[in-house]
């Protein structure tokens, strides 16, 4: 029997790629997204191109309600989800603190943040039943060292972090794995989306070095996902060989 893997934010960069790469292997995937378009374009596209079942739910992961709705009451043969790829989440503006908006600051932590926890309380249940499951949270080097104008997205990554240090402990007693995933610069939408739909500033984000790319972190998580059931990956770094971390890279002209 195929395996079950539920990744949210499915409709662009990590996620996309995520539901692509696991598809590519024959699991049965359950992929979330806001756009419904996209969302249900990706479902028929990795069903023609896999031979695999696909589940795709329209939600907005910072709506509480829908995500325990949606989540709540999962076809019989979805429920027993092996693991969770909580991906959903962006970064909204690069300004100083105090020029920061409040409303970007929300939608971080609305998104990044209490996304995660909703997901990941609503599934949870079948997991520590079951007594086995991975929970993957998508993290990033800016929980790990924050800097400049990176206040509301460096604070909500903190958080991811911190959560997923505590899933670890509180779930030992269910078996469940808890890993946390920290990419550094990587070529998605993410500049897009934070420099709100401004190509040039996006562009300039990766001038001068190769970044990391979606697929690549995709095939990190499937690494992770497929160790041996005694072994857990807590923690893990991941940069393109040009970054050392947040403050040092290696760029040349091109």
């Amino acid at each position: 029997m195929n395996k079950i893997i539920l990744v949210t934010g499915a409709t662009s960069g990590f996620g996309k790629a995520i539901a692509e790469k696991f598809a590519s292997e024959k699991w049965n995937c359950i992929i979330t997204g806001r756009r419904a378009d996209r969302l249900h374009g990706l479902a028929d596209e990795l069903r023609d191109k896999y031979d695999t079942r696909v589940l795709s739910l329209v939600f907005d992961v910072q709506d509480k309600n829908e995500v325990f709705q949606q989540l709540g009451s999962l076809p019989d043969e979805w429920k027993d989800i092996d693991i969770l790829v909580n991906n959903a989440g962006l970064a909204l503006g690069r300004d100083s603190f105090e020029h920061a908006s409040v409303e970007d600051w929300d939608t971080m932590l609305d998104t990044n943040v209490k996304g995660m926890y909703y997901v990941t309380k609503a599934i949870l249940p079948g997991m520590t039943a079951r007594k086995q499951g991975h929970i993957i949270n998508i993290g990033s080097t800016a929980a790990k060292e924050v800097y400049a104008n990176g206040n509301g997205y460096c604070a909500s990554k903190y958080a991811v972090d911190a959560f997923s240090q505590s899933m670890r402990i509180d779930l030992l007693q269910y078996n469940i794995k808890v890993t946390c995933i920290n990419p550094g610069a990587a070529d998605t939408e993410f500049a897009l989306v934070r420099f709100k739909g401004d190509p040039e500033k996006a562009k300039g984000v990766y001038k001068g070095y190769t970044p990391l790319y979606a697929e690549d972190v995709a095939n990190v998580i499937y690494y992770c996902a497929n160790l041996p059931p005694h072994v857990c990956i807590n923690d893990l770094i991941l940069t393109c060989t040009a970054q050392a971390n947040n403050f040092y890279f290696h760029k040349q002209d091109k």
